[in-house]
């Protein structure tokens, strides 16, 4: 066995690293020859005392050792490495972030991490983010070129970001007040922060932009059974407890994710997290009752709708409940159900005298609150809605209409009555004044999920409506 071989070159004044640990077998080695590429990103990958190590590091090496392929990593800047390994046909990028704009850059293998990306600011910058359009009038957020986290930020028309080289020097900017953000998820940010013999006192979280999960990133040449060999033994350390240890040595967290990815939203009383800390709600019994059947053993994961939904658009076995099923989400998953019924309203203050008898009475009013995640917003704007007042937080919308700021407010009558309640109005302050659609709602799963996975799950939910489980759960939610 190879043990810590290191060549080192200067490289366009970086560090280019190369490394040797796995075992290689001249009469048995893998029928492939990779160009592993990765960057400093503690804890994910990084050297100390020039050795590579890290949690996808110590994946990769597991991964060799089975296949009998040398492990041999060059360490570049993000933007370097990202741009090698599309030109390059052998190459793997670690770890990768897989995004709507990277999913056709690049073939597969993971996912091996998941990251929850938050604005930070120094613990005494007083600013406050509701929302991410929020952060879009702050001076200056740090980025780095070419991160998922920047791709994104720049897709949602952000012009205040300065550039930064690593994390290191992002938030050493954010010390020294020369930015007054930066996105990074906790352990990377305790990583760097250590580095500058800081704590992640020092930064406060502002706001939480969104959930991502990280893989190994092929170059699109590479064969798909080669992608489908490092994908095996991945589930491999994912079932026999290696993914966990790691896990729990790089991030102090035992949450990895798993070989399937379920995702909700904060939607009651279909999902929702209660005051314990627990997700529950119709829809997350339905689930949870179906695993239990199928013996499939996975945490669910709250998210927001926006997020989740994007996740499920892109990610390779990943489940989101509850969505409806709608003409324009027919092809883009898979569905099992339906396990409901829900029906949207043009709802109106109770007196306030406004009558909706048609899309056109709401068309001509002078403001309807709408959901800017939902299907209903999307529905209105296709149909050539202008005079939509648009939110991501349906509480919002509710306390506008509440206080005469929007003449009507479109919301689903399955969740609306929990959100006046959680609000302290009642529902008869309300009146539902104009059915704008009805819909059933699914367990979705993404398209490239095992039609046979899709196919066990629906056979469990007729199982529980046969034997009386289903109509017992909605009897506990919808007495």
């Amino acid at each position: 066995m190879n043990k810590h071989i290191l060549l080192s070159g200067l490289l366009i004044s970086v560090l280019t690293l190369l490394f040797s640990q796995c075992k290689k077998k001249n009469d048995d080695s893998y029928r492939f020859d990779f160009q592993f590429i990765t960057e400093n990103y503690k804890p994910l990958n990084y050297t100390e005392n020039s050795i590579l190590t890290g949690l996808a590091p110590d994946i990769l090496k597991e991964v060799c050792d089975r296949l009998n392929i040398p492990f041999e990593v060059k360490v570049l800047p993000w933007d370097q490495g990202y741009d090698l390994a599309q030109k390059t046909e052998n190459a793997v990028l670690f770890s990768t972030i897989l995004t709507e704009g990277r999913k056709d850059l690049f073939k597969w293998a993971g996912p091996i991490a998941s990251l929850d990306w938050l604005f930070y600011a120094t613990s005494q910058n007083p600013i406050t983010l509701n929302f991410l359009e929020d952060a879009k009038t702050v001076g200056k957020i740090g980025v780095i070129k070419d991160y998922s986290i920047e791709q994104f930020l720049v897709s949602k028309g952000f012009t205040n970001l300065v550039y930064c080289t690593d994390n290191i020097e992002a938030f050493d900017k954010l010390l020294k007040g020369e930015i007054d953000l930066f996105p990074s998820d906790k352990i990377t940010a305790e990583a760097a922060l250590a580095a500058l013999n800081k704590s992640i006192y020092n930064v406060t979280p502002k706001l939480t932009i969104r959930t991502d999960l990280v893989y190994f990133a092929f170059n699109k040449q590479v064969p798909d059974d080669v992608v489908a060999d490092f994908q095996a033994e991945i589930d491999r350390l994912k079932t026999n407890g290696t993914l966990l240890t790691l896990y729990r040595k790089y991030l102090n967290s035992s949450d990895f994710p798993g070989t399937l990815q379920i995702y909700t939203e904060q939607y009651p009383p279909l999902t929702f997290r209660n005051g314990t800390g627990e997700i529950t709600g119709f829809g997350t019994d339905i689930v949870s009752e179906i695993m239990k059947r199928n013996h499939v053993y996975a945490d669910i994961q709250l998210s927001s709708w926006s997020n989740g939904y994007e996740l499920a658009l892109n990610n390779p076995n990943f489940c989101l409940f509850t969505m409806d099923r709608t003409d324009i989400r027919e092809s883009l998953f898979q569905w099992v159900g339906p396990i409901g019924t829900n029906t949207t309203y043009f709802y109106t203050k109770a007196g306030s005298g406004i009558v909706i008898t048609s899309l056109e009475d709401a068309r001509n009013l002078s403001s309807i609150g709408t959901v800017s995640s939902w299907f209903s917003d999307q529905y209105l704007r296709q149909q050539g809605f202008t005079n939509l007042v648009s939110d991501p937080d349906p509480t919002i919308l509710t306390k506008k209409l509440m206080d005469g700021e929007i003449d009507a407010f479109v919301c689903s009558a399955v969740t609306f009555p929990d959100i006046l309640k959680g609000l302290g109005y009642l529902y008869s302050q309300v009146d539902p004044a104009f059915p704008l659609m009805s819909s059933d709602f699914y367990v979705a799963f993404s398209k490239n999920t095992p039609s046979t996975t899709v196919n066990q799950w629906q056979t469990a939910f007729q199982s529980m409506k046969t034997d009386g489980t289903y109509d017992a759960i909605y009897q506990k939610w919808f007495p």
